[in-house]
């Protein structure tokens, strides 16, 4: 819902700005809808497609990126290896409790289990305790764009991060498509990068 709400929803409300006559109804989910059975044009989904009857258009990619304050790792210093962070506070999204932060190391799967005297069920508590020096968060590039940008927040560990996953648009039907879908699956696949925060983030 998030994404919907910073990205989606503002490059809509630009798409309907040239397109005075066309009506959108947009549903922000923190689920998989299936289009179809819910009478859905147009999905945008982050992370890997299962559903191979739909068509998938490619919007870009986004970063799971490790993030602390300046101040934070001025006081407890930067993490050399992802382990490091056993000994760190550690902001923790409580949607999967116990599940541990994922990293990469040598083409590895490492999971380390990590604590913290924060658990939140949203992410934009965690962002903000981040900024003010509380800990360590996980997070998509895209939740921390703004402060990473502003200097409020520092990646670290990007050598250890985890593979991107994908932003993408996914409707049935492509011969079928109406011109109105259409003409919104184009904008959004420019509209949505050209006014995106994270794009400046895809490279470590």
């Amino acid at each position: 819902m998030l994404f919907g709400q910073l990205h989606v929803a503002p490059s809509v409300r630009r798409f309907l700005a040239q397109h005075p006559k066309l009506r959108v109804r947009l549903t922000l989910l923190d689920r998989v809808a299936k289009l179809l059975d819910e009478g859905m044009d147009l999905g945008v989904r982050i992370g890997h497609l299962e559903d191979s009857s739909l068509v998938v258009r490619h919007v870009d990619d986004l970063r799971r990126v490790l993030v602390a304050s300046p101040a934070y790792l001025r006081r407890h210093g930067t993490p050399r290896h992802p382990r490091d962070l056993l000994q760190r506070n550690c902001l923790v999204w409580s949607t999967h409790p116990g599940a541990g932060w994922i990293f990469h190391a040598a083409d590895k799967r490492v999971v380390v289990p990590v604590s913290g005297d924060l658990e939140c069920n949203e992410v934009a508590p965690l962002v903000a305790a981040c900024v003010d020096g509380a800990g360590f968060g996980l997070f998509m590039s895209y939740q921390v764009a703004e402060p990473v940008s502003a200097k409020r927040l520092k990646i670290v560990l990007p050598a250890f991060e985890p593979p991107p996953r994908p932003v993408q648009l996914v409707y049935p039907h492509a011969r079928l498509l109406p011109a109105r879908v259409k003409a919104l699956v184009e904008w959004l696949k420019v509209d949505l990068v050209r006014n995106a925060a994270w794009a400046t983030l895809n490279k470590p």
